[in-house]
């Protein structure tokens, strides 16, 4: 809902999200809702009370527009341009996998007990700051307690003793660190619980399937994040970009506060040298930013999503990455997709991490490709959060597993690395779980390859080249043996 009860829409024209030649009349009506127009200066589609819409923002001159409407006026719109789709504002959210969280606080036993926690640096001692701890007396019912460490690494959780058994202990670090995992264990306020520093030359399951990518890989071919925007960093070169949340500066595409952009632009395209530093899948890439989720916001919407994929196309991206879902089918982000395709771009979009629900959208949509997370174990330290993702099936090679969190289904396309993988982050680095993951490596591999086919580049902008793409992508994928329903075609080598 809108100020003062208008509701906001995107309006589309007939077919894609900017105006064909053929739709005259509708492009000249979203031309008059530009000029001169905005929340200040509505355009009034008749005489009686209520009868205006408001712009608040704008794709192109003649292309989708975001916009106030009197949900008295929404009959009159459809009335007077026939032509116009609709579209009501909906938001979807990134695709990595959240901590655990406490349902239900511990019942106390007489006073509220507190018990003092200390996580702190197994090299070292060094406290860890920032870090959430949360704590289960009860994992099945989520009952327990949860807080995060200040700068002594200290937590107090009220647990209703002050030795309580815990049935499960789960310690998230912001950056710089591995998770921590413990499980049956007692705890007082003596306890000590270290945790494991990222080593940059650690192997990974990334870097287990696809080991050191080399300096030119990637050469050639541009690749638009659509995320929370990505934080300059030693390890990555950002080639510009645009932040479309409406009321944001354009200009303010870095990080927004969340980190998550900037950890799946290092999947693709960092430029590190390990153990300093950390390389990305295809670190020749010409890189690009565009941020969807407003500052210290985990929400995007439609809208910003749609003017963003409309962006990295007008931009020359050939891939772009679609970490993010949860939301409804979506005719708006439907149409920019559609778009995109039309002009020679690839959408590669997150499957989701419902828990072998269906894919999300937009990864379900037929136009994207989809892709699933997969692990290895022995990829990641023992006593961490992620051997928790390790499910049936397994591969041809019983090592390799299809991630827990991840959503499976006929719509997917492709699997890819997407436990326990080690990236670029504010102030660091991180290793985080998600299809939101899995989504960048499926991209920086297809980058990696494609850069190899300059032939399949200097094809025209249009659908013929991103077809070709898409099937030089999927012709290179190989099944791990997990069944189409999980893997798609399988990983891109």
């Amino acid at each position: 809902m809108g100020k003062r009860g208008f509701d906001q829409f995107i309006v589309l024209p007939t077919q894609g999200i900017r105006v064909r030649s053929t739709e005259a009349a509708t492009g000249a009506f979203l031309r008059r809702l530009t000029v001169g127009r905005g929340p200040l200066r509505p355009f009034r589609l008749g005489g009686a009370p209520g009868m205006e819409l408001r712009l608040l923002d704008s794709v192109s001159e003649y292309g989708a527009k975001l916009v106030e409407i009197a949900p008295a006026a929404l009959s009159a719109l459809r009335a007077l341009q026939p032509g116009l789709r609709l579209v009501p504002l909906s938001f979807f959210h990134p695709a990595v996998t959240p901590p655990l969280r406490v349902e239900t606080r511990a019942a106390l036993a007489g006073a509220a007990a507190k018990v003092r926690l200390r996580i702190v640096s197994r090299a070292d001692g060094t406290p860890v700051a920032g870090a959430l701890v949360v704590a289960f007396t009860d994992f099945e019912q989520r009952i327990g307690a949860q807080g995060w460490t200040n700068a002594k690494g200290e937590v107090r959780l009220a647990l209703g003793s002050a030795s309580p058994r815990l049935k499960r202990l789960y310690v998230y670090p912001e950056r710089n660190f591995w998770s921590a995992l413990r499980k049956s264990i007692t705890v007082t306020s003596d306890s000590r619980i270290t945790l494991v520093p990222l080593s940059l030359d650690y192997t990974d399951s990334l870097r287990h399937f696809y080991g050191a990518a080399p300096a030119k890989a990637g050469r050639g071919i541009r690749v638009a994040v659509v995320d929370t925007g990505i934080a300059e960093h030693p390890d990555l070169d950002i080639d510009g970009g645009e932040n479309t949340v409406v009321g944001e500066d354009s200009s303010e595409f870095g990080d927004n506060g969340r980190g998550h952009g900037t950890h799946v632009a290092g999947i693709i395209a960092a430029r590190g040298r390990p153990p300093e530093g950390v390389r990305g899948l295809a670190p020749a890439v010409s890189l690009r930013s565009y941020r969807v989720f407003g500052r210290d916001s985990d929400s995007a919407s439609n809208y910003a999503i749609t003017k963003a994929i409309d962006r990295a196309v007008e931009d020359g991206c050939d891939l772009i990455n679609l970490s993010l879902g949860g939301g409804p089918s979506d005719e708006a982000i439907e149409s920019a997709i559609q778009h995109a395709r039309s002009q020679g771009s690839l959408v590669i979009a997150a499957a989701g991490n419902e828990r072998r629900q269906p894919v999300s959208f937009p990864a379900s949509y037929s136009l994207s490709l989809a892709v699933s997370a997969m692990g290895r174990k022995g990829t990641y330290p023992p006593g961490t959060t992620h051997r928790g993702e390790v499910a049936s099936p397994y591969g041809t090679d019983a090592e390799n597993f299809v991630a827990a969190f991840s959503n499976v289904g006929p719509e997917l396309d492709l699997t890819a690395p997407g436990v326990g993988i080690i990236s670029t982050y504010p102030g660091g680095h991180a290793a985080l779980d998600g299809t939101s993951m899995s989504c960048p490596a499926a991209v920086g591999a297809a980058a990696a390859l494609l850069s190899t086919r300059p032939e399949l580049l200097k094809l025209p902008r249009g659908s013929e080249r991103s077809q070709a793409m898409a099937r030089a992508v999927l012709g290179r994928a190989q099944t791990l043996g997990f069944g189409s329903l999980y893997e798609g075609q399988g990983l891109i080598r």
